[in-house]
Parts: C-alpha cells; structure tokens; sequence
C-alpha cells in the first residue's frame, strides 16, 4: 500500500502491532481490519472504497463537524461485531437481544461487559474532562411552556438523512418536525440496484434515495393476514415525490418487476410522470395513459401493452364501459394474482372518505382503492400525499400500514378510530412517530425560509357596502315568506325540514360568492402593484360557478349584455325550485263531474238472497253433477232456468224478489222496489238512474266542493303571483358578477390571465366593449384535454403574468419560480377563498412553493373586515391543527391559522355569554364596542341590535314582540329562546352571522371573540 494512505489493510493470521499512536477497526463494508493514524477521524476503506468515520470511543479529540455525512456508523450507539458474520453493528444503547440485519442470526449482548473496551481499543487515550455545566435558560424557558400549555420550543428542525448519505443534498432546505425528528428510523438493511446509476447521475437528492431505501426494505415485509406491507410518503408539497416514485419504479425494473400501476387525480399529470421518468434515466419505461386504451385485455395484440407504467386517475379507477367491462377488472386481469409490482396512490387523500362521518355513504372511490389492494394482495402499494390522512377516519384505505387487524391491538379500522378519537391531537402525534420508527412512513417538508406570509384585511367598498345590507335584508325577507307560505299547505306536502335545509346552505353559499366578490378591487390593485415590482402572480379560489352560468346561458342565450351573477342565479334557483307552492286544484264542471264522482265514492256490491248464495255454493260441486242438477231441472220445469242471482234483496223493505223487478243506483248501486221509493217511481229510467238520496248528496257535495276548489285556486294563484314577485324583486337588486369571470376582465381578458380550472366554456367580453359572449377555452389548436397544460406552459414561459387556480384544475401542477422556467419572477399567491378543508389548502399552498425554486413565494390571505367570513377560516384553522398532528407528528406544523379556531372551548363559553346577554338573563361581561357604562342607552341599543340580527337569521326563535304597557314613551322589545343545541354551536353561529348587516355582524364578533 502506499504510505501516503491513511489506512493500511490487515491480515487477521499475522497480528502485527499497529504504528503508535494508532488504533484498529473492523470496515463497516468489508469486515476487514484497518489501522487508522493517529488525529484521523474519517477514512475511506482502500478495498471496497467504503467512506467512513471512527466510533465515539476511539475519539481522542471532540469530533469536528463533517463535511460529508459518514455511511454506516451512527455515533449515538454502540458498535459491536456480530458473532457470525462479523458485521461491525449499531446497538441501541439498553439492548439486550436482537437478530442480525445482515445474516438474521440471534445475538445476545453481555451488558455487563460492555463497560470494559474491546482488546483493541484499550490504547484508546482517557476520555478529555467535561465541559462545565452550562445553564440552559432556553430549555428552561421551553419547559415553562410546555407546562403551561403555550408553545414548547422551535415546531421544525432541518433535516438530513440519519443512516444514509447516499446522493447529493436536496437542492432546497427541508425541515422536519421537533416530534417526528426525536424518532429515529430503523437501521436500513435495503441494497439498492440502481444506486450507482444515482449517484452518477445526481438526479436524486439523499432524502428522495432515502425513502426508495425504505419503500424497497418496507416491500420486503409481510403483514400477519399475508398482505405485503405498504410505505406511505408523507412529505410535503413540493419536496419530489413525483422523482421518488420515478426512483421507485425503476428500482422494480431493475428486479424484473415490469409493471406499475400509477393512479393520480388528473390525467394531465401523465406528462408529469414521463418527464420525472426521462429525469431519473428511465426513458425506456413507457407510460400508458389507461383513458386513451380501450376497454380490451391490455396485453391482447389490440391494446399491445405487455409491461411499462399504467398511468390511470381515480375517476378511471371506478368508470366501466356500455357493455359492462369496467376498468378494475381490466387491470387485475392485466396485473394477474401473482402480481409483486408496484401501486402507487398518488395524491392518495382522493380516497379519504371511505369511512365517512355518521349519515353519509363511502365514496366509490374509497371502496375502488380498498378493493384492487384486496385483489392484489401481494403488489408493492405506496401511498404518496402530503395530506394522505387529514383527519383519523380518512386513513381508512390505508390497510396495508399494519395499523390495525390481524396481529394488532385494534380489531379493525372502527376500533382504531375510536381509540384516536379519544387520544385526541396526542394520539395522532403519537400514530405518526410510531409508524416512523417502524419504517412505514417519512414526511418532510420544504422550509418556508424565505416566504412571507401576510394577512390581508380588505375594507368593503360604499357600494359593495349597500349591496351586502340590501341582501341581507332580502334573505331575511325572503325567510318570513318562506314561513308564511308553508304555513296554509295541507298535512299531505312533506316534512318542511327538508325546505329550511336547502334554505341554510344556500344562504351560506350566497353570502360565500358575496365575501369573494367584496375582494375583487383588492386582487386587481394588488396584481397592478406586483406586476409594477416585477413579480407575477397565482390567484387561489375554490369555485369558478361554472354551474350558475351555464345555467344562465340556457336561459337567457349565449350572447348577454353582461358577465352572469352567481348570487342572483344561486337565490332565482333556490326560489324558484323550492318556494311552497298548494297543489294547483283540478275542477269538475257539468254532469261529467257529476258522474265521476258518483263512479269514485261508492263501490257497494248489491245483496244477495238465500236462493242466490245457494246457487253460488252449488257451482263448487263437481261439474258433472251440476250438469246433470241442471238437466233434470231443465226436463222437469222449463221454466226454471235462473241465474245465480236472479233474487235479491232490496234494500227498503229488506224483501226477496226477482232482480229484473228492482231499480238499481247507479251511484250507490243499492237496490229496491220502484214501490218503495218516495215519490214511487212509474216510469222506465234510464241507465244512469240514481236514488233520490244519492242525488241530494252528490249535488251538495260539489257545492262544496265548488268552494273548496275555488278557495285553493285562490291560494293557488296568490302564492304563485308572490312567488312571480320574489323572482323578480330578485332580479332588480343589485349583487355582484362571477368573481372569475370579474377578475380575467378586469385585468385584461384571457390574453393576459392563464386559467387553470376544471371550467370548460367562459363568458368573454367582446372586442367591441359590447356585451360578453360564452365561449370554449381552448382553441383550434389546443383539445380542451390540454387546455390547463397549455396555459400552465404560458404561465411558466413568462407570456401570461397572472394565473388563477381551482382545486379541479390544479392538482399536482407545480407553479414555482423554478430555475428551468423562463418565469422566474417572485410568485405571490393571493388566497381569494379558502378552502373548506385543510388538506386542500395544504394542496393549493404547495402549487407555488416546491423545490428548485429561485424564489419562495408571498403568501396573501385577503379577509375582507365582514365578522362571519371569519367563519371558513376557522374551519381551515380547526383541521390545519388536526392535519399536523397527524401526516406530521405535531400539531403545530401546518399555516397558522390559530387566531381564526374560534370553535374552542374557549370559543364556545364566549358565546354562552354573548347570548345569556343578549337575552338579559345575565350581564355581558365586557362593555360592547362603542358602548360606555356612562350611557347605559348605548349597551341597550346594542343588546337590541344583537336581539333583531339572531332573531332575523333564526337563532333565537318563537320570537314576539312584547308591547309596552306604559304607551308608546316605552319602545317594544323582542322576546324567545335559543335552544340548548345552538346556546354551544359556534359554528352555526358563525354561519348565521354571515347574513346579519356588515355593521352588527363585526359588533357581534368583536364583543364575543
């Protein structure tokens, strides 16, 4: 060997002393002895050229931080050799019996022993004096917190594999956090194939190389059913979990394992996935988009696809043709039982609600995923989302992480939620550091150093101001004519809850467009002073109202004079389906009446005599003695043919006679003597004859009738002229357009605005100024298939300055300054609406923060100063704490929104107070806001206020009015109840509130929170 190396290699038979100062150990790789110099620290083994470093207690001086990680030895345990196969292992301190990771051999440490040093480590020099003891004020601080409840100590760490340090770094910071980071993995035992392919190529980062590491070791496990077991990747939006993946599939190529299944959300992502293969240097894996085959075998000579990646969405997961084929049975056919290859659920939380809440039914996408994970019981199955699990019941699809059944401490997934459940956020931190340190689950997340978030409280305009108050009354109008017009229907119409249902979402509906489009001036002067600055900007909302105005274009034509108001179309809809209308009567005029109603009322059989009833009983005899009954009858008396009821019984005189000497009614069809009847009756009558009791009642029934029908008519034709006047007092007020459709034409039309939705057709304004025209998005050269991907590449070349985003259209789209786009200004995201749940506003946060980015981005969240818009960030608020403890180990890891989680139990005391003071029963407990204990009149007036508002939108109810019994010096007053079940629901309140007047909605916010 050269003597300019550090280490020399040793051979076992001839034991030679090593040169002074030196000390010898065994290659982590090799398991050949080395002499390692003295001072030198980390070392490269000259056999297997194996980088690493010596153990803690060879150290003769403090170890200097290293400027590459070392492979192989983990400082923070013991190092000893395995008695078979002389592997050099790392033994968690307190270990007593464990199985070798590299020959499965039973080991068993002498704890006793471990004390005194190896043979050849007792040269090793005395360990240096500690250092003084130094105060930690900051711990000391920390533990305060942690005691009282408050914030304990930094939420994230920066992160970098513990036990591999294969691959270059990640190319931006990633942190972890402080809970998730204190759990260490399991030691990776997994050889990788394509690893010197990676480190040649540098196209994945040391955390994506680590997670194929224990994706690839986790597939090598059975669970106690005889499932494999799956991995689940957590990490955050943008980290590259496209690449991984990528990695992953080409790690089962290289073990002949040629088929994957890759189900994502959006068949445009299918370019993603072929760019992210080409990028890892699997371009020869072809990726088959399942929309573009046919419903055939997909290894027939049709289909021609033998091996490669079926690149499928969860919609084409449950979809089935017109002959019956559905697409599952195409792809377990194709996988066939043996089937050991990969499934991915990208973007996996499409499948969260197979165990939804208590009323609901399990989505069929939730049942598809967990049935192809049944018919493949032993695929490779990866689920891959930064939001896989935002609530416990969401997890339900996750069968393959072992939490639960055969060999677990939970009977099935329901025993598992219910133990979560009542753990609380605890017990969701304590579910992701546990399946962390079994080596099922990783979850990083890109550091948002260098981002700025900002609340942005945007004031209403004057006229949006007057709009808002102007809705607010109608709606409050619109209820007491709702209760008004269901109070005269008849007990036959159904149950009225229904209608009161319809009423509360579309009322929160409407008044969500409302707080959307009091923000438009705000996003368009934003956007004019970025662009002025030199940065481009991504507009987050949920709803585009693609619904409403298609709806309108049916109605009123494709050419209109202006863009369509979804409030307006939302409340004519609501209206005109569901305003209680009486059953329109139908007349009976004439003697055709007359008739009907005599065929409708009676269905009496006349009576029947003795003589009769013999002549019936007699046809049960056999046939041929009543033949032959009959024939001797017949030569006896000829005159004795008779029909079974030749007698009956008339109903006056109760006397048996012939039949063809009775009247019959034609109404009640009783019968009786011509004699009989008074006046007797002489004549022949006709056909239609009817009794004279009959023709009394019938004619003063439908006198009464006449009256009746005439009185619904009435109540008919007056509730149909209101509701003809509801629809067009709708139509005068005055109430904003689609804000989408707003913001493209205030800020240029589509030339200058990408949109990247799941909308088909758009309202654009004409060139002329004119009017606006419906029309496609897409154009002659671009399929309405590749709309988004077109204008998402306008976006990132820099042609288009400003892109507005759907959770439809934008899933899995990366709109980040990145280094490869031409765009590479600063991106500010303004959030016009936030999502309803948390993991989507996780999602549509992650679209312009990810990695290989020249920029992090701004993020805006506008409020307008309306109180009940508060409302839908305190749902985000309460599941963005719920989300982190879960996909994350702490609580504290999503966006702040704390300040908006009103529903707490402080929250929900606070309103206790706020309606035991509104309804005098106890003393608010602050003065109200603009009130003064000086002017008693001024807390009055606000108790009142707050009186009218929750009786207005329902909350306090059986509401009347008490008159002064002093004379009109003494104004009225307002009296009801509030029912138990409100007096604590924050969030109806907060729903209510929201069609209140602006004025005493922030009153009545500001005096409760």
């Amino acid at each position: 060997m050269d003597q300019e190396s550090s280490t020399t290699p040793y051979s076992p038979p001839r034991h030679p002393l090593p040169p002074p100062g030196a000390c010898q150990v065994r290659c982590a790789g090799c398991h050949n002895i080395l002499s390692v110099g003295q001072g030198v620290t980390e070392f490269v083994c000259p056999n297997c050229r194996l980088p690493q470093m010596l153990p803690p207690e060879l150290l003769s001086l403090p170890l200097p931080l290293p400027t590459a990680p070392a492979h192989g030895i983990d400082p923070t345990k013991i190092q000893l050799p395995c008695a078979n196969c002389k592997a050099i292992l790392n033994v968690p301190h307190g270990l007593a019996r464990f199985n070798c990771p590299q020959c499965n051999f039973v080991l068993s440490v002498d704890l006793s022993k471990i004390s005194r040093p190896p043979p050849w480590q007792q040269f090793t020099p005395p360990p240096l004096p500690p250092p003084p003891e130094e105060v930690n004020e900051v711990a000391k601080e920390v533990e305060l917190d942690e005691n009282s409840g408050g914030v304990a100590g930094e939420t994230f760490t920066d992160y970098r594999p513990p036990k591999l340090s294969i691959g270059p770094p990640h190319p931006d910071p990633v942190v972890e956090t402080a809970s998730l980071s204190a759990v260490q993995p399991p030691e990776p035992t997994y050889d990788l194939r394509i690893r010197e392919d990676l480190e040649s190529s540098k196209a994945l980062s040391c955390l994506q190389i680590e997670t194929i590491v224990y994706a690839s070791q986790r597939h090598l496990q059975h669970l106690p059913d005889g499932t494999r077991a799956g991995f689940f990747v957590g990490d955050g939006a943008g980290v590259g979990k496209g690449r991984t993946i990528a990695g992953l599939i080409l790690e089962n190529w290289q073990h002949a394992r040629r088929k994957t299944l890759w189900i994502s959300v959006g068949s445009d992502l299918k370019f993603d996935a072929r760019r992210d293969l080409d990028d890892v240097g699997a371009m020869f894996i072809e990726v088959h988009a399942l929309n573009k085959l046919s419903y055939s075998k997909l290894d027939s000579k049709s289909v021609g696809v033998r091996e490669g990646v079926i690149f499928l969405t969860y919609s084409s997961l449950i979809a089935s043709s017109e002959k019956g084929r559905s697409r599952m049975q195409q792809l377990v056919q194709w996988c066939g039982p043996e089937y050991d290859g990969l499934i991915v659920f990208d973007e996996c939380h499409k499948a969260k609600n197979l165990v939804p809440e208590a009323g609901s039914q399990p989505t069929r996408t939730g049942e598809a995923v967990l049935e192809i994970q049944a018919k493949l019981p032993d695929a490779r199955v990866v689920y891959c989302s930064a939001t896989g699990a935002s609530e416990p019941r969401n997890m339900g699809y996750m069968i393959r992480l072992g939490l639960w059944g055969t060999g677990t401490s939970f009977l099935d997934f329901r025993d598992f939620l219910g133990s979560l459940e009542k753990g609380g956020v605890g017990a969701l931190e304590l579910v992701a550091m546990d399946m962390k340190a079994r080596g099922m689950y990783l979850c990083r997340t890109l550091s948002y150093k260098g981002a700025e978030f900002d609340v942005v409280e945007v004031a209403l305009e004057d006229n949006m101001m007057d709009m808002y108050k102007r809705a607010a009354q109608f709606w409050t109008k619109l209820r007491m004519e709702l209760l008004s017009a269901s109070a005269i229907l008849t007990s036959e119409k159904p149950n009225s809850s229904q209608l009161w249902r319809l009423y509360w979402a579309n009322h929160q509906r409407f008044f969500r467009h409302m707080c959307m489009s009091a923000k438009v001036p705000a996003v368009v002067r934003i956007c004019s002073e970025a662009i002025a600055e030199g940065k481009c900007i991504v507009i987050g909302l949920q709803s585009t109202g693609e619904a409403r105005t298609e709806e309108a274009v049916t109605k009123y034509g494709v050419d209109l004079d202006d863009f369509i108001s979804g409030p307006r179309e939302l409340l004519l809809k609501f209206v005109d389906e569901n305003y209680p209308l009486p059953d329109k009567p139908e007349s009976l005029s004439g003697d055709d009446g007359v008739k009907e109603l005599q065929r409708k009322r009676h269905s009496a059989t006349p009576g029947v005599s003795i003589r009769g009833r013999v002549k019936k009983a007699a046809k049960l005899q056999d046939e041929s003695d009543v033949e032959s009954d009959l024939e001797s009858e017949t030569d006896t008396d000829p005159d004795c043919v008779e029909s079974d009821d030749e007698f009956q019984i008339c109903e006056i005189c109760s006397s048996e006679t012939e039949r063809k000497k009775l009247l019959q009614c034609s109404c009640c069809k009783q019968l009786m003597h011509p004699a009989c009847l008074v006046p007797p009756v002489v004549d022949a009558v006709p056909a239609d004859w009817s009794c004279h009791s009959c023709k009394e009642k019938t004619e003063e029934y439908l006198q009464n009738r006449r009256v009746y029908l005439a009185q619904l008519l009435e109540w008919y034709e007056k509730a149909a002229e209101r509701k003809s006047q509801i629809l067009e007092a709708i139509r005068s007020l005055d109430l904003p357009n689609n804000p989408l459709d707003d913001i493209i034409d205030q800020l240029g039309g589509p030339d200058k605005v990408a949109e990247i939705t799941g909308r088909r057709r758009m309202l654009v304004r004409s060139s002329d100024g004119k009017g606006v025209t419906y029309q496609a998005r897409n154009t002659k050269d671009v399929t309405m298939e590749m709309v988004n991907m077109h204008e998402k590449q306008l976006f990132m070349d820099g042609k288009k300055l400003i892109a507005i985003i759907s959770e439809a259209g934008s899933a899995g789209v990366s709109l980040q300054a990145d280094r490869r786009a031409v765009n590479q200004r600063r991106r500010v995201h303004l959030t016009l609406e936030l999502p309803w749940s948390a993991d989507r506003a996780i999602q549509q946060f992650g679209r312009t923060h990810r990695s290989n980015q020249a920029s992090a981005p701004e993020y805006r969240l506008l409020f307008s100063n309306l109180g009940g818009e508060r409302r839908f960030a305190s749902i985000v608020a309460k599941r963005l704490e719920s989300l982190g403890a879960l996909t994350q180990g702490d609580r504290r890891a999503g966006p702040s929104l704390s300040a908006y989680n009103y529903d707490s139990a402080y929250g929900k005391r606070a309103l206790v107070k706020l309606y035991k003071g509104i309804l005098e029963q106890e003393s608010l407990p602050v003065v109200p806001p603009g009130c003064s204990t000086e002017k008693p009149d001024t807390i009055h007036d606000f108790i009142e206020k707050g009186k009218a508002a929750l009786v207005s939108v329902g909350i306090i109810r059986d509401g009347v009015v008490r008159e002064s019994i002093v004379g009109d010096k003494e104004p009225v007053k307002l009296s009801g109840r509030i029912v138990d079940s409100d007096m604590h629901d924050v969030g109806r309140f907060l729903n209510r509130l929201l069609g209140v007047p602006p004025d005493v909605q922030n009153l009545c916010l500001k005096q409760t929170f």
